[in-house]
């Protein structure tokens, strides 16, 4: 991986790699499954949480009645246990150099160069090979196809793009 040289950059920022094509996607079998466990982990606080709000609404209609303070202690910790699992599941997927941008529609991003410029290679979960990049402001729907890479865009070191 080409590393970013950043004079005056934060700490973050000189960490960062760029990443080729080819060495984002040696990251798949790895980033996959961890994306699918984290996605499974936000849909279980999801419904945690979704418990927890209708037993407290639940509390407040009814008044004086005794809530079930045992099971809702259960799960809240389980819904904050959850919450620490799902965070290091991200640090884990993260600490490989690309950047989770949404765990629920598996997107994630590996910084590139474009014509000297940093660009994101972009993947969702599902996908079979990284086949697109998009600017650091542009997002998601700015997608275009890694087709119009060209020799000069890859990072120092590393691979041909296409």
């Amino acid at each position: 991986m080409g590393e970013r040289a950043n004079p005056g950059g934060t700490a973050d920022d000189m960490d960062r790699k760029y990443f080729s094509r080819e060495e984002a996607e040696e990251l798949l079998p790895m980033i996959g499954p961890a994306l699918e466990n984290a996605r499974r982990q936000k849909h279980t606080i999801g419904s945690l949480t979704e418990e927890l709000s209708v037993a407290a609404t639940r509390i407040m209609a009814l008044g004086g009645s005794l809530p079930p303070f045992a099971e809702l202690n259960r799960k809240k910790t389980q819904c904050d246990e959850g919450v620490e699992q799902l965070t290091q599941m991200i640090d884990e997927i993260q600490q490989a150099g690309c950047l989770v941008k949404d765990v629920e529609m598996g997107l994630v991003d590996f910084p590139s160069l474009r014509e000297g410029q940093e660009v994101y290679l972009c993947w969702k979960l599902g996908e079979e090979h990284i086949g697109f990049w998009h600017g650091i402001e542009e997002g998601f729907t700015g997608r275009k196809p890694l087709d119009a890479f060209t020799k000069e865009d890859t990072p120092p070191g590393s691979s041909r793009l296409q």
